[in-house]
């Protein structure tokens, strides 16, 4: 065992009792690892992987759950490596023999297929994605004439969205609609009939989707034969990021392991930031009550990542929270550096301030690749987007679609660029088909009129109205001849656009009330340019180069700075972070306050934002906040407060900044002549 003890000597007390727990016995207790930001999760589950292996354990009867294959890959690759130190075996032994380490749905699908005869599938079933899942929905749906009615019925999209919630969250359809998509309330008989044949439908055609994954195999460990089967094939299930597990994967792992025999789990309830994908923080909450007293808890609570005053900050945070594991993550890094609050005007000095400190902290030594700015949703960096481009600050942004290639976006641009000129055919066609009724046909022949009259405004104006556009039609024709004649004036125009836009984008995306947080948005850039004509100009010229989550990078070499969703931030780590709108309307949103365990999430949704620093943690508190929760007519402009997240007690933990800094009054500064030159005298002496 020296050899053993050399490979755990770079352990902390701590992680060492994680990976040493019951091994070497035949069987042990349940174990939960309560693992903090930055403390070295990863590397203390591949450890107890590997000691499990180097102390007699089959690698062919260890599975080990994560939530991406990339995961799970990496962490063979580690076991690997650590093993081989002690064992002495050739590069891939491990690797090859931890056959047994996946994601849930892969671990899934590879169980339904060896026992599909026992539960009455067909061996050679296909799986859907999520795309040929949706569209399997639609054709269900038409075929049940729900497109055809009346009203809108909720496009495939949200119908599988709320079939997916009920499946994983083991929910009621009454209840998740009602909570979640309320919007489709009056649709509820409808959706259960719709269901229920997307159901038949799959099962016909021997096709699974990826929640029949999880559901089957939940519904074979419920034949306590097929269970025994089953769970008898693994000696140890190991179980990463539990905190991001739904109610479905969690009845799978209880029904395998009833009793916690071998079982561990690893993850931070005050991680827990994924409701929206039915993600239950509840799980790894209750687990000690589940196996109680058998389950053993060991937290991990010294990071490696940040400084003391920024551990302290977000210690302060979530320490508010209701309900969680006791755990105050500490670091030997000090620091005299507390984390900044810094309180700007509004979002245009928000955006300004980010950019001068990258600036100067690339210039003081740190890469921009070390640097991040943080949002809570992916419309917040519109703004930002703009002001990187204009100072030739490259940048990747992670989380939602390019601010100006998303669709919508790309609707109120084009409907400026027709009624800057409105025989751009390219603009026209994507206007005119926004409408009901309107197809290329129609769009084609209207533009066709427009090119061969004299006047472009009058020959639109002739155009018989399609009779399914409706008001929309005539709406449209005011409008291009508001926004021809330039009366209104810049930037009114961008907001007149808007008003005749808003009720198509709520016909055309369920998501509506998100992607016009992007709009709104992109009016309050509008303001920032003197003319339709240059902001049209500028956008097209030189647009922000943002890339879509896990889109890459534009090359390994270059240097570029970090824009990413909170979401998407999560397990990442960085020299300095920005986190924009640190303010009650934001974090927490207006739509997370409904709730006590939708606020909750909020909250563990900033500690996650500030544990991604590592030296530098600027949190930023806009006085001027625009939001789009209010009503249709009122004013979006609101004065904001600072988050209720850090109440006032706790701002000695900061440095607080008022940005940008007021100058004192100089009265002889006053008097200093404004002429410097005689330019009049320069041109009247050139003749």
């Amino acid at each position: 065992m020296s050899a053993a003890a050399t490979y755990l000597d770079a352990l902390n007390p701590e992680q060492r009792r994680a990976v040493e727990h019951g091994v070497g016995k035949p069987e042990a207790g349940p174990l939960l690892v309560i693992a903090g930001a930055g403390s070295g999760k990863t590397n203390t589950l591949a450890h107890r992987v590997a000691h499990l292996v180097v102390n007699g354990a089959d690698p062919r009867r260890i599975l080990l759950l994560t939530f991406s294959r990339r995961a799970a890959a990496e962490m063979s690759r580690r076991v690997e490596r650590i093993a081989s130190k002690v064992l002495g075996l050739s590069s891939g032994v491990i690797t090859d023999t931890l056959s047994w380490a996946g994601t849930f749905h892969g671990i899934g699908a590879r169980l339904l297929r060896e026992h599909a005869h026992q539960i009455g599938l067909d061996p050679a079933f296909t799986i859907h994605d999520r795309e040929d899942s949706a569209d399997l929905m639609n054709l269900v749906r038409h075929e049940l004439k729900f497109s055809d009615t009346d009203t809108r019925f909720p496009t495939k999209g949200t119908c599988l969205a709320i079939y997916s919630r009920v499946v994983n969250a083991q929910g009621d359809l009454d209840d998740v609609v009602n909570t979640v998509f309320p919007w489709c309330a009056m649709w509820k008989q409808q959706l259960r009939t719709l269901f229920g044949a997307y159901v038949e439908a799959k099962q016909k055609q021997n096709v699974l989707d990826y929640d029949d994954l999880l559901l089957y195999w939940a519904g074979m460990m419920a034949e306590p034969s097929i269970a025994a089967q089953v769970s008898g094939l693994f000696d140890h299930i190991l179980v990463d990021e539990y905190q991001d597990t739904n109610r479905l994967q969690a009845s799978v792992l209880l029904a395998m392991r009833p009793d916690g025999r071998n079982l561990t789990v690893v993850g931070d309830d005050a991680q827990s930031i994924y409701s929206f994908r039915a993600a239950n923080v509840r799980n790894i909450l209750d687990f000690p009550g589940a196996f109680s007293p058998a389950a053993d808890i060991v937290t991990l609570d010294r990071n490696y990542r940040s400084t003391q005053p920024v551990l302290a900050a977000a210690n302060a945070v979530i320490e508010q929270a209701s309900e969680r594991f006791t755990k105050n993550l500490w670091s030997d890094r000090m620091s005299e550096a507390k984390p900044y609050l810094v309180t700007v005007k509004d979002e245009a000095d928000q955006v300004r301030y980010v950019a001068k400190c990258v600036l100067e902290a690339r210039e003081t030594g740190t890469p921009l690749k070390q640097q991040a700015v943080l949002f809570r949703t992916s419309s917040h960096s519109g703004p930002l987007e703009i002001e990187l481009t204009r100072r030739n600050i490259p940048f990747v942004k992670f989380g939602g679609l390019k601010f100006l290639d998303a669709a919508h976006v790309k609707d109120l641009l084009a409907i400026l660029r027709w009624a800057e000129n409105l025989r751009d055919r390219v603009a026209g066609f994507r206007v005119l088909q926004l409408m009901p009724g309107v197809g290329p046909g129609m769009a084609g022949r209207t533009l066709d009129a427009i090119a061969t009259g004299a006047d472009a405004v009058w020959a639109l104006q002739q155009v018989p109205p399609p009779l399914k556009a409706g008001q929309h039609w005539a709406d449209l024709v005011t409008l291009v001849e508001r926004l021809a004649s330039q009366q209104a004036g810049w930037p009114l125009e961008i907001g007149y656009a808007r008003q005749w836009y808003e009720p198509l984008m709520e016909r055309l995306h369920e998501d509506a009330a998100t992607r016009l947080a992007d709009i709104i948005q992109l009016e309050q850039i509008a303001g920032g340019y003197q003319s339709r004509d240059r902001f049209l100009t500028e956008l097209t010229l030189d647009p922000p180069d943002a890339t879509s989550d896990q889109a890459g990078v534009p090359m390994r070499d270059e240097d570029y700075l970090i824009l990413s969703t909170i979401h998407s931030a999560k397990g990442q780590e960085w020299k300095s972070v920005h986190v924009l709108n640190v303010v009650d309307g934001c974090i927490p949103s207006d739509l997370g306050t409904g709730s006590t365990h939708e606020l909750e999430e909020e909250r563990r949704l900033l500690y996650v934002a500030m544990t991604r620093a590592k030296d530098e943690l600027h949190l930023m508190v806009p006085q001027r906040f625009y939001v789009t929760q209010q009503t249709r007519n009122g004013d979006r402009h609101l004065y904001a407060q600072r988050t209720r997240f850090i109440p006032r007690a706790m701002t000695t933990l900061f440095e607080d900044i008022l940005w940008p800094a007021v100058t004192p009054y100089n009265p002889a500064a006053s008097l200093t002549p404004h002429a410097v030159i005689d330019l009049g005298a320069k041109v009247r002496g050139m003749w």
